[in-house]
């Protein structure tokens, strides 16, 4: 059987891979599940329900909220909202769990299904297995009175924006932020936020009308972003993701800061308040070679995971500690989030800025990006990428030339027939030339024999 969630839910093309009949289904699984430590004490669980302004979020939404009710799930409905939004109000509301609609930077015709369990957390993958095989068995099916509720949640904005106000350590006054929301789940929270917040505030991408959202705008599409920055002189543009769990940023020159470089800054900003636990970041083995130069010339360890922001998160709940993310702009403040959030990044990525009278461009310059480049080498056996004696040799002689100046990753899709080769050095020319040579290695050692005709 073909594994229902993937990296980050379910997701496909609405209609057609995602269905009103799946999303039905998965939530009576998922009620099952989810809903069965509430059951056991004696109570009707509780369910979150949100989604982004895609078209089809009405449909799959409806369909999820009849999965859940028919199942005996008090359904409260928070309409559209941002993701980490709705894993906040999870816990804010001490539901049992949650369900966001949304294919996050995916285009207009995707749409997804995440679920969170109590406490606003991503699912672990055994509790996604469980959901995936109560698929084969009998629902739940109350009668009468026991059927669940579905209710709109009139205050889930609110409180999630109050929430948002409470993490700013300084007003964000003086600060011109030009916020593209990607004609996405940001575009009604944002705006309001920063500008609450005390910055002056030109939005872009805020015209969502189920069908534009991530074309041509947000953290995806970056270059009208920095067209408007440079155009009015603004002092920083914050950019996110169609359900806003992303950050990337433009700084006063047009020049982008990406997650890595945003943790920079934060990271170093929170130990030196003294808040950065274990002063530790965590980040990703795909996070740039500068990351951790720069963290270790500031004394700051750094805690390497899995591609994925999922394992970021597990680190950081693992072990206490409270922040971490991925060069893509998925940002976690494990003392105020539990899953990426791009508002709180923006936010907390601004303060800094006026708390401290720098340009972001200054700020930025705690680190220096190292050239990186990724080859997708495809049509090959991705299970040898770490058997091949040959390749290993190769990578060996790699590192060898690259000493302490450069990093090679190689890692194996985890979905397709490709072997992702990824070089980092002090210049690109050297990065382009190894890689490029790594590439023809993985090309000849690892290359699948040709189908039977």
């Amino acid at each position: 059987m073909v594994r229902l969630f993937g990296t980050d839910g379910v997701r496909g093309l609405a209609n057609r891979d995602v269905t009103a009949d799946l999303a039905l289904r998965v939530a009576q699984a998922a009620a099952v599940v989810l809903g069965a430590p509430a059951r056991s004490a004696g109570r009707r669980p509780v369910a979150v329900l949100a989604r982004d302004p895609r078209t089809s979020g009405d449909f799959i939404a409806a369909a999820v909220a009849a999965g859940f009710a028919s199942s005996g799930v008090d359904v409260y409905d928070a309409g559209v909202i941002p993701t980490p939004a709705a894993a906040y109000l999870v816990a804010d509301f001490d539901a049992d769990f949650g369900c966001m609609i949304s294919a996050s930077h995916n285009p207009a015709p995707d749409n997804g299904i995440k679920f969170f369990a109590r406490g606003g957390k991503k699912l672990d993958d055994d509790i996604e297995e469980q959901i995936e095989a109560a698929l084969a068995e009998p629902f739940l099916v109350p009668l009468g009175a026991d059927v669940g509720r579905i209710r709109r949640f009139s205050d889930a904005e609110d409180r999630y924006v109050v929430h948002l106000l409470g993490t700013l350590p300084h007003s964000l006054e003086g600060i011109h932020v030009v916020l593209d929301c990607a004609h996405g789940a940001a575009a009604g929270v944002s705006p309001e936020v920063f500008t609450v917040a005390g910055a002056t505030v030109t939005v872009m991408g805020n015209d969502p009308d189920g069908d534009n959202i991530n074309d041509g705008v947000g953290s995806t599409h970056m270059q009208a972003l920095i067209d408007t920055v440079l155009e009015l002189g603004a002092d920083v543009g914050i950019a996110h993701d169609g359900d806003a769990d992303r950050c990337l940023a433009v700084d006063h020159t047009g020049t982008i800061v990406d997650g890595d470089q945003i943790m920079a800054i934060l990271a170093t900003a929170l130990d030196e308040r003294g808040e950065l636990k274990d002063r530790t970041l965590v980040a990703t083995v795909m996070s740039n070679l500068g990351l951790r130069v720069a963290m270790a010339a500031k004394g700051i360890r750094m805690l390497e995971t899995r591609v994925g922001d999922r394992y970021v998160l597990e680190a950081i709940n693992a072990n206490g500690y409270n922040l971490g993310g991925e060069q893509s702009g998925h940002i976690i403040f494990g003392d105020y989030a539990t899953t990426g959030d791009g508002i709180l990044t923006g936010l907390q990525l601004v303060s800094q800025m006026a708390a401290t009278g720098k340009t972001l461009a200054e700020l930025a310059s705690v680190m220096v990006v190292y050239p990186q480049i990724l080859l997708n080498v495809r049509g090959v056996d991705r299970e040898a990428v770490g058997t091949d004696e040959v390749l290993a040799e190769a990578v060996a002689e790699a590192e060898l030339e690259l000493g302490d100046s450069g990093r090679v990753l190689l890692r194996a899709s985890g979905t397709e027939p490709l072997v992702r080769v990824m070089v980092e050095a002090t210049d690109q020319a050297t990065a382009d030339r190894i890689a490029g040579r790594l590439a023809d290695v993985v090309r000849e050692r690892l290359a699948l024999a040709p189908a039977a005709s």
